[in-house]
């Protein structure tokens, strides 16, 4: 039996790299450590109903203050995963269990008792299923709105690079607010950063839920620090804007140990502002670029002013 809190265990097919240093974090990085009543609340109730949240997995800096404001994003199909991507700290290997049919409603419950404005729901990537989990996504949603109506839904997928192309249709029916999927990184870096994926392919699955649904809000998201330059940054948002992304989020890269992919540097927050200016005058409606963006940090306010943006512009 693995023990998924001890790394070698955790992320089998690194424990033999050579170890990349760690570099000191900048001030503008450190965040205060979780504690407060009700971040332990929400701990209590992720429990409490069994559930998985990328929050912990992914190591994410904020959830001392997202989990303190009740927010906490939901990571369905498991906690393991059947990609193994540099970046990433979430369990790596071939999931031990079939999809939990239970599990959508009792996202929905959890959802339900946090009394959530707006929340997120992501999962690991599950190439062992024949539809990539699309089915478990829109079941999902579909739990959320049965027991929450009022509540806006925000996915965050996998790519569904192995599946049949019509699999997506059937998240894009079950009618999310927010359909997101992330490119990561520049082009370039996918060798080393996002190895089993492609980012053409994932490029154009944001471009198809356009096809699909011209009216869904679509998002992505890059880290910054991996060993990019801004030439590329800037040429991805051309990409991004090109298939009509709406939203964009731009986050400094935190290297979760030794073993995962080094940190090149750490972006000031002066570029991260440029980053943002710029991409506005490319025409995204939503803009969130700082040391400390994730996909699903504030992800409630974003969405409000999302929906405002396109409002604004529509006149």
């Amino acid at each position: 039996m693995r023990d998924l809190k001890i790394p070698s265990q955790r992320h089998p097919e690194k424990a033999h790299r050579p170890d990349n240093a760690q570099p000191r974090k900048p001030a503008w990085i450190r965040v205060k450590a979780p504690g407060s009543a009700r971040y332990k609340e929400t701990r209590d109730i992720m429990r409490e109903h069994k559930l998985v949240t990328v929050c912990e997995e992914a190591g994410c800096p904020n959830v001392g203050e997202c989990w303190s404001q009740g927010h906490a994003t939901m990571m369905i199909m498991g906690e393991v995963c059947t990609r193994a991507c540099s970046f990433c700290n979430i369990a790596t290997g071939k999931p031990p269990e079939a999809l939990d049919a239970f599990e959508p409603g009792r996202v929905a419950d959890a959802v339900a008792r946090l009394g959530l404005n707006h929340v997120v729901i992501t999962s690991v990537d599950r190439d062992d299923v024949e539809d990539g989990g699309a089915a478990h996504f829109a079941q999902t949603i579909r739990a959320i709105r049965h027991r929450s109506p009022e509540t806006t839904i925000e996915i965050l997928t996998p790519d569904f690079l192995n599946c049949d192309a019509r699999v997506l249709e059937q998240v894009v029916e079950a009618r999310p607010d927010v359909f997101n999927h992330n490119l990561e990184t520049v082009p370039g870096l996918y060798p080393q950063v996002r190895a089993g994926a492609r980012y053409f392919h994932s490029l154009r699955l944001l471009q198809r839920v356009k096809e699909l649904d011209p009216s869904m809000f679509t998002k992505s998201g890059l880290m910054v620090g991996l060993g990019e330059d801004r030439q590329a940054v800037h040429q991805v948002m051309d990409d991004m804007r090109a298939v009509d992304i709406d939203f964009l989020t731009i986050g400094q890269y935190l290297q979760p140990t030794p073993k995962h992919h080094a940190v090149d540097r750490f972006v000031p927050p002066d570029e991260f502002a440029a980053y943002e200016k710029a991409a506005y005058g490319k025409g995204f409606l939503m803009v969130s670029a700082t040391p400390l963006t994730r996909s699903s940090y504030h992800a409630g306010d974003d969405f409000e002013r999302l929906r405002a943006a396109r409002l604004a512009k529509l006149g």
